[in-house]
């Protein structure tokens, strides 16, 4: 029982007031912005970029791929390094590194260049998860903490939302390197903003004695790293996380192309259609916070979540819809799929030992890149041989895959 797990895991922060809470939510809130806007900033200009290198959709995936491939193997590393020396450091590192490369991508001339700045771009978005996850899990009070994972989700979620608008409407007013150089200047203003009011950002370690809590897992036993992260229920936790990520990877990267190409809309209009998504997706995790306090059968949030997303993005694969329309329909899929978000970090923090939050949630959300890492390249060929609604059939077949390792995770909890 999920409840039962909890009291045997670590444990969280001791009730803090609410002041204290909203200052931490809002510092990693914003270094989260920052991760998931960087993500979409290269994919927002793909249409901009294919006509300055004069390059394919596959090439462009490629870039995605690299970024995501260097993070999901960073990732793991990345949760060692926040449980060894503090989640603080680890993360103001790997945004300054991310928000450079970033910045760096404006300045280039050649597309070869642009290789080695979205590895560097990926080895800094590594530490976001573990880093932020172990802060707000040390921080928060215990009966905020859904609402501070969901606070976590939602400024993700804002972050993908922004960066179509913010980039295209600064390519379309001057062009996609200012756009692109702007974007590395907001994240250098987040690590500005760390320096200044989050100088009291310990992570879990601080409540390392705490009583009734399980047993410590030290960094040092590789035996006990292995039985931990090879478990059947965390292997089940990184499975729903990578196919989830398959799901999302395409719509963000290659929806705004693909859209054009299936509707005949504007680009504007199709940048309209996947902000709306992702407003959707905040909307629904904003929801979902507050469900994730309310319940312990997460399991069923996740499964009616993604089921509904599933059913509203194969109605756009196989219609011929106004821009209206698929705006509304992205909205809703949005939504149904942001509930389930506060839900799923519940779960991986039950089943997390004290001490070990960092390794865990790295390794957990190393997920979201491999899936994301896998699937850019095979959806801009498909994108290439003028298969655009191949987009929409494959987001809706990797949501209806992650209901069954939501159910094998919730067989795993109960027999625990």
């Amino acid at each position: 029982h999920v409840r039962f797990l909890w009291s045997k895991g670590f444990m969280t922060a001791p009730s803090t007031t609410l002041y204290q809470d909203v200052k931490v939510m809002s510092l990693v809130g914003a270094a989260h912005w920052a991760s998931h806007f960087f993500q979409l900033v290269l994919p927002a200009l793909f249409l901009f970029l294919r006509d300055d290198f004069q390059v394919s959709f596959a090439a462009l995936g490629l870039l995605t791929t690299l970024l995501y491939g260097a993070s999901g193997l960073a990732q793991t590393p990345s949760g060692f390094l926040v449980d060894r020396f503090g989640a603080r450091t680890v993360l103001l590192s790997g945004l300054t590194l991310a928000s450079l490369a970033t910045l760096a991508v404006g300045l280039v001339q050649d597309y070869w260049l642009l290789v080695p700045l979205a590895v560097l771009a990926g080895l800094g978005n590594s530490v976001f998860h573990p880093a932020d996850l172990a802060i707000l899990t040390s921080k928060v009070s215990p009966h905020r903490l859904g609402r501070g994972y969901a606070t976590h989700a939602l400024c993700g979620n804002l972050g993908w939302a922004a960066a179509p608008i913010l980039m295209i409407g600064l390519a379309e007013l001057w062009d996609w390197r200012v756009a692109i150089m702007t974007a590395g200047l907001i994240g250098l203003t987040i690590v500005a903003a760390f320096l200044i009011w989050g100088t009291d950002l310990e992570d879990q370690s601080v409540y390392a004695h705490q009583p009734g809590a399980a047993e410590r897992i030290p960094i040092g036993r590789l035996a006990d790293n292995i039985r931990l992260l090879l478990s059947t229920t965390i292997i089940s936790c990184f499975l729903y996380f990578a196919f989830l990520a398959a799901a999302l990877i395409g719509i963000q990267s290659f929806g705004i192309p693909a859209m054009v190409e299936m509707f005949g809309i504007t680009l504007v209009e199709a940048g309209r259609c996947i902000t709306g998504f992702l407003l959707g997706t905040a909307a629904g995790i904003f929801i979902g916070g507050f469900a994730a306090d309310r319940t312990d059968r997460h399991d069923r949030i996740a499964i009616v979540g993604m089921t509904t997303a599933a059913i509203f993005l194969m109605f756009v694969a196989v219609n011929d819809l106004s821009a209206s329309m698929v705006l509304v329909l992205l909205v809703f899929a949005g939504a149904a799929s942001g509930i389930t978000t506060p839900s799923r970090d519940m779960l991986v923090r039950a089943a997390t030992p004290r001490g070990a939050a960092g390794r865990v949630f790295g390794f957990v959300y190393s997920g979201l890149d491999l899936g994301s890492c896998l699937v850019p390249l095979v959806l801009g060929w498909a994108l290439d041989l003028g298969r655009p609604e191949m987009i929409f059939y494959s987001a809706a077949g990797f949501f209806c895959i992650t209901i069954f390792t939501v159910i094998q995770v919730r067989r795993q909890v109960i027999s625990a």
